[in-house]
């Protein structure tokens, strides 16, 4: 599947294409949270939603269906919002809730319970004690942040995530993000599967319905390249950013960051 240099993409806030596509169908908007809903934050704790853009999105999905779809533990990610009436994907979509059915993925998560403890507990002891280092437990993953460590600790940090993925071999992945590592149980399960899952639950893969999804960090890529030819994807960042530094995407615009998030989510309200 082609895709395009991040400083090749048009800009979505008043782009004439997009808005003759938006007209013509009802959206149904699937939104990543770190990054888009809220800046990236040195502390993961603090990337709290703010006032204006949790107004937003509850306007929006008066208007027409919103999921979040995160890394994050699904519970973490929707105290942190505050709004408990949305479908959250969380955990890079295999931990799914909504509010009619509930969780609709207990039996999937269940069985992987204990390999995700057992690697919690590994990491807890081998690299809790790393200065800046954030071991952070999910419900069906664990995430290891080292945005505050120092170089030579993140070396150590990376040799600690080889050597389980060795001694875990088959059962055990891990997701590269934004300065964070997230193991997970090795299956073929991902964001993009979850917004495909997610069409078909909610009943919106229909002619009339043009499913959107935002989303910033290479993990969204999946949901990206699962829209392509169903579905529009856009991405959150700057060409400017290291992070995004001779990256390709999937995603066919781009919003440059989380103030424009706000834009264009007002817009497509109205």
């Amino acid at each position: 599947m082609e895709e395009t240099s991040v400083r090749d993409l048009p800009r979505a806030l008043g782009n004439e294409r997009l808005t003759r596509r938006l007209a013509e169908c009802r959206p149904a908007v699937f939104l990543d949270y770190d990054g888009v809903l809220t800046p990236i934050v040195p502390r993961p704790e603090d990337a709290v939603i703010s006032d204006g853009m949790r107004t937003v999105v509850r306007e929006l999905a008066s208007r027409c269906p919103v999921c979040v779809v995160t890394g994050r533990d699904r519970a973490v990610v929707q105290q942190l919002m505050g709004i408990d009436d949305l479908v959250v994907a969380g955990s890079h979509g295999f931990d799914i809730w909504t509010p009619q059915r509930g969780s609709v993925s207990d039996d999937r998560v269940a069985r992987f319970a204990d390999l995700v403890a057992a690697v919690t507990d590994r990491l807890r002891t081998e690299v809790g004690a790393i200065p800046g280092a954030l071991v952070e437990p999910k419900r069906a993953s664990v995430a290891v942040h080292y945005r505050l460590a120092e170089p030579a600790d993140r070396n150590r940090i990376a040799t600690v995530v080889q050597a389980l993925l060795a001694e875990y071999r088959g059962e055990l992945k891990v997701t590269p993000g934004k300065m964070v590592y997230e193991l997970a149980p090795a299956v073929d399960w991902d964001k993009g599967r979850a917004v495909l899952y997610l069409i078909e639950v909610l009943d919106l893969d229909s002619a009339d319905t043009v499913p959107l999804y935002l989303g910033d960090d290479i993990t969204d890529e999946d949901a990206f390249r699962a829209l392509r030819g169903r579905g529009i994807g856009i991405l959150v960042g700057r060409a400017d950013d290291p992070e995004m530094a001779d990256r390709t995407t999937a995603a066919e615009f781009v919003l440059s960051s989380v103030d424009e998030v706000e834009r264009f989510l007002t817009a497509l309200a109205r």
